[in-house]
């Protein structure tokens, strides 16, 4: 027997989870590029001996470790809260998502702190070489923690290298490489990095901006745009690459999210990529109602990107939830009566070891192996309660798209006209690359919205529901946990804000 839930502590322990990691994501970008930037501008002034580019580095220093502290602080309580508002996870996958948090502490984090303290405060105590050498393992170190947290957050989109014991209850670890070198995780590192690298560059570049648009700082903010325009490009170059191969993997293994992306609702070969639409709100799966009020489409786009073949079948919410047989595809509808047979069996399991009854537990045992692949679904009340929520879907992965088409284009304008040394008089580029710089921010977010939205109800695909991962804990007690966050991380942003604002108009130290 499944025990009834309480969907609003549910939602309410989301909501909180969810203000956590989008408050954290502001900080962790900036981090992972800036760091990089850093070691570009030092690297120029170690090899030219140019003390400009020692000003340039020590300026966006500053920025950087205002940044790091505060990103560092939200980290930690995000952390807190796997075993805070979500307890049942925390112990029913914590042998495998405890160890890649474990490496990101031992093996990344102490490499970023040590080196960072030399980097900050060692400009005059130690030589040049090994200064640069601190501030390119920061940037190394910072991306390393990135590296083990989205290995983390892979597994949680497609689960591997594990195996389920039924008589602790609890999923795990069979194959550590596995999970580390996963497809998912691989993919999940590289785009969000290399995003994140976008975020640092329109950081500098808006900055920069500021900068000519108020006639200060006119060289510095001249060469910052060069670098970063250039580690910009690259970057973008990068995102678009690694934005196909996910969305590739992102069809091969999680079709529903890819359906809701799209609002697909009913699968079709040589599928349509929806470029520009307006989703109708009264759509459901099951009915007859049209999925946009309006959409312009790209022919056969879909069924290139989801299985790179013109005319592949690509299935929509419909064919997940409810089966088409006639593409092989089994339904929720089915993984539902076969995951409730698991559940009940691991639970005719569990009783039977308990009054010593070792067959009739090994034959319940045995039944159980045959229904755990869908042992999940056993705990979903409706086959449509599988279904993401669509528009928010939909929506932010346009956001997502649209905004990193445009800044390869900004980053290429920035960059031809600074080093044709004609940026200045072109106040409306200086303005939009100034606003340009908080369009970063959204599009990273957005880029979060469409991964985790995307794959609910799972905390772990297929495996468990948000509903089972939660902690027990009273409404009352989430909600209050909720908005104490909510208040403390907008003092934070706004400390971190007021402190980037005055560092900002102090400017580099020219000479």
């Amino acid at each position: 027997m499944i025990e009834s839930i309480d969907l609003t502590q549910v939602n309410w322990a989301r909501a909180q989870f969810a203000l956590t990691a989008m408050y954290h994501w502001i900080f962790v970008p900036l981090t992972l590029g800036l760091s990089f930037l850093l070691a570009f501008f030092e690297t120029l002034y170690v090899r030219t001996g140019n003390e400009h580019w020692k000003q340039i580095t020590k300026f966006w220093m500053r920025l950087f470790a205002v940044n790091f502290a505060i990103g560092v602080a939200t980290g930690i309580i995000l952390e807190f809260q796997f075993g805070t508002n979500w307890s049942n996870y925390s112990w029913i996958v914590g042998d495998i998502f405890g160890a890649p948090l474990a490496a990101e502490g031992l093996f990344a984090f102490f490499l970023e702190a040590t080196f960072f303290a030399v980097m900050f405060f060692g400009w005059d105590r130690v030589s040049k070489r090994f200064h640069l050498f601190s501030t390119w393992m920061v940037a190394i170190g910072s991306n390393l923690s990135a590296l083990w947290i989205l290995v983390a957050n892979g597994w949680m989109q497609v689960p591997v290298g594990m195996a389920f014991n039924p008589d602790s209850a609890r999923f795990e670890m069979q194959n550590f490489m596995e999970i580390l070198l996963s497809p998912v995780a691989i993919s999940k590192f590289t785009h969000t990095t290399s995003s994140s690298f976008q975020v640092a560059a329109l950081f500098v570049v808006g900055i920069s901006c500021w900068f000519l648009l108020k006639k200060r700082h006119i060289m510095t903010a001249k060469r910052s745009i060069i670098v970063a325009s250039v580690f910009g490009l690259l970057a973008s170059l990068v995102v678009g690459f690694t934005g196909d191969e996910g969305a590739y993997i992102v069809a091969q293994k999680q079709p529903m999210k890819l359906a809701a992306i799209e609002g697909l609702y009913d699968g079709e070969k040589g599928c349509s990529l929806c470029a520009v639409g307006l989703l109708n709100t009264d759509k459901q799966p099951g009915d007859d109602k049209e999925p946009y009020i309006f959409a312009v489409k790209l022919p056969y786009a879909l069924s290139i990107l989801a299985n790179r073949n013109l005319n592949s079948f690509v299935p929509g919410i419909n064919d997940l939830v409810y089966g088409n047989p006639a593409q092989d595809i089994v339904g929720v509808t089915d993984k539902m009566a076969s995951g409730k047979i698991a559940v009940e069996e691991l639970a005719r399991y569990k009783g039977f070891q308990k009054a010593g009854k070792t067959q009739a537990a090994n034959a319940a045992l045995v039944t159980f192996r045959e229904h755990q692949h869908n042992l999940g679904y056993g705990f979903l009340e409706t086959p449509e309660e599988a279904v993401p929520p669509v528009a928010l879907s939909f929506y932010s992965f346009r956001v997502m798209v649209t905004l990193g088409s445009y800044f390869p284009i900004l980053f290429a304008a920035m960059l031809f006209f600074t080093m044709r040394n004609s940026i200045e008089p072109k106040k409306w580029l200086l303005r939009l690359g100034f606003c340009s710089l908080f369009l970063g921010y959204i599009a990273s977010e957005a880029g979060w919205v469409v991964a985790e939205v995307g794959r609910q109800p799972w905390a772990i695909q297929g495996l468990l529901p948000v509903t089972v991962a939660r902690s027990n804990l009273t409404t009352a007690t989430v909600q209050t946990t909720f908005f104490i966050f909510l208040v403390l991380f907008t003092i934070l942003l706004i400390a971190e804000l007021g402190i980037m604002f005055k560092q900002i108009s102090i400017g580099p130290e020219d000479k």
